[in-house]
């Protein structure tokens, strides 16, 4: 994955890869932010753990209703007060909100795995 790509998408404040346990495997950071290595660390962990949750919701969800389409996953985004995540396989990027571009985030993350 070229992180350096993902950091061109606009408002992107920092890109990383992580490994399905969620160790972090590779980081660029935008300097003059207040991201660090450990932040992305926790936020790594973070996405493994949200999308572990969401696909058991839409298993569930697709098991308990019958109605279909809720899996495959598509990614994930967490989304804060100030900067929000947006991730999918194994990368993912931060986001500055009022600077953001989702979809463009998404399409890179996507761009990115192939």
């Amino acid at each position: 994955m070229n992180l350096e790509k993902l950091m061109e998408v606009p408002g992107v404040m920092a890109a990383f890869t992580y490994t399905d346990k969620g160790d972090l495997t590779g980081q660029v950071i935008k300097e003059g932010t207040e991201l660090t290595p450990a932040v992305l660390d926790l936020l790594a962990h973070t996405c493994i753990a949200n999308i572990a949750v969401a696909t058991m919701e839409a298993r569930g969800w697709e098991a308990m209703t019958g109605q279909k389409g809720f899996e495959p996953l598509q990614g994930f985004s967490l989304v804060g007060l100030d900067w929000s995540a947006v991730a999918n396989g194994n990368c993912g990027v931060v986001v500055k909100n009022r600077d953001a571009d989702y979809e463009a985030a998404f399409a890179a993350i996507t761009a990115c795995m192939a």
